[in-house]
């Protein structure tokens, strides 16, 4: 079928620098969503595990160093020397920490997690399979899950991204009131730059907004947005 534009990566993430080595690459023939894929040569623990055989020439943060728990037998963790780690954190590898990125306490990364430059991952906030694209923030009480967010997103306290339907089948999504299969199990939202989600606002799997998008506190999102404010 034709996707419209809000599905693509031109128009969810416009101040993406795709020459920037240290983030993903976005095909531009399918939706964004394709990245989460479980297998492909696009998709993002491929692209990952990429990133990281790259960075093994590279100076690391020392983790013996880090007031944090890591368990790297599933993957390598490579952190950018710049990064701050507090206290109580644990780190699943395979993940990639980017400069001057922010993982608070208590927060829980994931396997196949990819925290780009600049972004904060805050206090009992968990990020699993998902990217936080430049300077992107899930800063209090947040899940993410099988999800991208776009540069300069913030989550606000408690938000959560479904990313599994209660019956465990294949996540659809919804555009003009039609309901279209995505071909994922796992899939939690998709936010372009510049979204705001208040707190304790929930999207349900599938979920797709427009840049700049604002989305008031306590609310429940479905399917696929332009630029909008929501409540």
């Amino acid at each position: 079928m034709q996707w419209p534009d809000v599905t693509t990566a031109k128009v969810l993430f416009p101040s993406l620098d795709e020459s920037e080595k240290t983030t993903p690459f976005f095909s531009q023939y399918q939706p964004v969503w394709h990245i989460l894929e479980p297998s492909g040569e696009l998709c993002l623990n491929t692209q990952l595990l990429e990133l990281l055989s790259r960075c093994n020439e590279q100076e690391s943060l020392d983790l013996s160093e880090c007031p944090a728990t890591f368990d790297d037998s599933s993957g390598a963790i490579f952190i950018e020397p710049s990064a701050i780690i507090e206290s109580g954190t644990h780190i699943i590898g395979p993940c990639y920490i980017g400069a001057n990125v922010q993982i608070r306490h208590g927060a829980y990364i994931r396997q196949n997690s990819w925290i780009c430059r600049d972004a904060v991952v805050g206090h009992c906030s968990e990020v699993k399979h998902s990217i936080l694209l430049p300077g992107a923030k899930a800063p209090h009480f947040n899940y993410g899950g099988d999800s991208i967010l776009g540069g300069s997103v913030n989550l606000g306290a408690g938000v959560k991204l479904s990313n599994l339907r209660n019956d465990g089948g294949e996540v659809f999504t919804r555009l003009n009131g039609e309901r279209i299969g995505t071909g994922l199990r796992k899939f939690g939202a998709i936010l372009g730059e510049g979204c705001q989600l208040g707190c304790n606002s929930v999207t349900n799997p599938g979920v797709v907004l427009g840049p700049n998008s604002m989305v008031a506190a306590n609310s429940t999102i479905t399917g696929i947005h332009q630029s909008a404010t929501h409540s």
